[in-house]
């Protein structure tokens, strides 16, 4: 689901809703904080209320989290188009991985999947979800962590 419409019923703005168990997701998550110096993106956990209730919305499963969600501009974007469509929110280098894109589906998407059901073996997974501290907890969205 490349661009999806969201319900505007929580008015969430530009969101990136990651896996705060996940390891690369949280990875994801803090490359993101510290790179996105203009402060476009607000942030949700999957097993936040908001989380849960994006992923039913859209018919993703709320346990386990095939992919984080990017929404910009009242648009989802999920598997590695949600990597692209943050990469496209960032200035300097990190703009140009939002090229990934334009990779054919019949690429990013078995890609994309083979990382995601290997994630946890690959990279570890975390047995709580981080606890951030007043700084990091302001850039989360209402009901996001």
């Amino acid at each position: 689901m490349q661009g999806s419409e969201i319900s505007n019923e929580w008015d969430v703005g530009n969101l990136i809703v990651f896996d705060g168990e996940c390891v690369l997701c949280s990875s994801f998550f803090r490359f993101m904080l510290r790179h996105d110096r203009a402060e476009v993106f607000q942030f949700a956990t999957a097993q936040s209320p908001l989380g849960q209730r994006l992923y039913r919305q859209l018919a993703l499963p709320t346990q386990d989290f095939e992919t984080n969600l990017v929404i910009v501009n009242q648009k989802v974007h999920q598997r590695l188009d949600a990597f692209a469509a943050a990469m496209a929110q960032l200035s300097g280098p990190w703009r140009a991985l939002s090229l990934c894109r334009y990779l054919p589906r019949f690429v990013k998407d078995p890609l994309y999947h083979a990382i995601a059901r290997n994630r946890y073996a690959i990279f570890g997974r975390a047995d709580i979800c981080m606890i951030p501290d007043a700084e990091v907890r302001s850039r989360f969205a209402a009901q996001g962590f």
